[in-house]
């Protein structure tokens, strides 16, 4: 039996994701992630979440927390190309422990105290996760060693349990799920802030391996750069290169830069090309895309087209709560771009 364990264990491979931070590691994007599910899922096509319960997979946690990663997977599910199940008991119910841990230090006598140095460490946290790495980087002891470091700061101070959404814990059940079960030749994707915890439980389990880029990881790493556009961007390149990539989600950006540029003609024409076109997915595109073309046809006049726009935002079934907010400020006043 002793054997069968390691078996397992040699095979299993632990992809940590970054939730909306993906958008700034180009070489370890949301595609990354979708690419290395796919190649190395096995013949089972199993895709493990540690992080999430099957009480959250089923109602769609996920999104609200910005999982990239599983908007890039869902519809390999959805057509039934890969199995995603949740391992995390209870997860989201102990995670919301430590928001509500936040709220309790209001009410300590040195609340305010610890608050601040724990916004110092979440700070740095923050800061580390940000920098650009390739996959291997991240697979790396060193990697791992510095993010747990930065936890265990935080642990210090506030100790583990409600403050960390008892991580430790919660790791620990996963760790025993996966050695019970067997995960075979699955592949487990786990919140980065769990993911020292995890690899610490599962010493034979491996990090991302190194690869090079496929073409949808380089077409994914563009549009996450003009997801955050900024003004020292070269819009034109970007724009270019844009156009390059045939998805609605490549248009929808295109439309993004022109109407930042005040193009307001450009930037209607291309998101009503991509309108017509099939923009369910990313499962968050619907939403940003029509309450865009709905501000874009505030501002060229046509309120009865932008009302619908909006009122179709309302109607969708899931929208990410930014678009939900632009189509209900929409819906009760024309959108009017500010100047300066």
């Amino acid at each position: 039996m002793r054997k069968a364990i390691s078996f397992t264990m040699s095979a299993m491979r632990v992809l940590p994701t970054f939730g909306p931070l993906h958008v700034l590691q180009p070489r370890y994007n949301a595609r990354t992630v979708a690419d290395r599910v796919i190649s190395e899922s096995g013949a089972a096509r199993r895709v493990v979440l540690a992080s999430y319960s099957k009480e959250g997979l089923r109602n769609g946690v996920w999104r609200d927390k910005n999982e990239l990663a599983l908007f890039e997977l869902t519809p390999y599910a959805e057509e039934g190309l890969i199995v995603i199940e949740a391992a995390g008991e209870r997860a989201e119910a102990l995670q919301r422990e430590g928001e509500l841990f936040a709220e309790y230090l209001n009410n300590m006598p040195r609340g305010e105290e610890i608050k601040k140095k724990l916004a110092e460490v979440q700070e740095r946290i923050f800061d580390f996760l940000s920098a650009p790495r390739l996959p291997e980087d991240i697979a790396s002891a060193a990697f791992i060693s510095q993010l747990a470091s930065l936890l265990d700061e935080q642990t210090a101070i506030a100790g583990e349990g409600p403050a960390s959404g008892f991580r430790d814990s919660r790791m620990e059940q996963v760790a025993r799920f996966l050695t019970g079960e067997g995960c075979g030749e699955c592949v487990v994707l786990v919140d980065v802030l769990d993911y020292p915890r995890l690899m610490a439980k599962l010493p034979d389990a491996q990090g991302p391996a190194p690869g090079e880029p496929s073409r949808r990881e380089a077409e994914r790493a563009i549009m996450d750069r003009a997801w955050r556009l900024q003004e020292q961007d070269d819009w034109g390149a970007l724009l270019a290169q844009l156009r390059e990539i045939s998805s609605s989600e490549a248009q929808y950006l295109a439309s993004q830069i022109y109407m930042a540029a005040g193009q307001v003609e450009d930037a209607l024409a291309i998101l009503e090309e991509a309108s017509r076109s099939d923009f369910s997915r990313p499962e968050y595109l619907p939403g940003y895309l029509l309450a865009r073309l709905g501000q874009l046809y505030d501002v060229s006049g046509k309120r009865e087209r932008a009302i619908r726009s909006y009122r179709a935002v309302a109607a969708l079934s899931w929208a990410p709560q930014e678009a939900r907010e632009i189509a209900l400020a929409g819906l009760r006043a024309p959108f009017s771009p500010q100047v300066g």
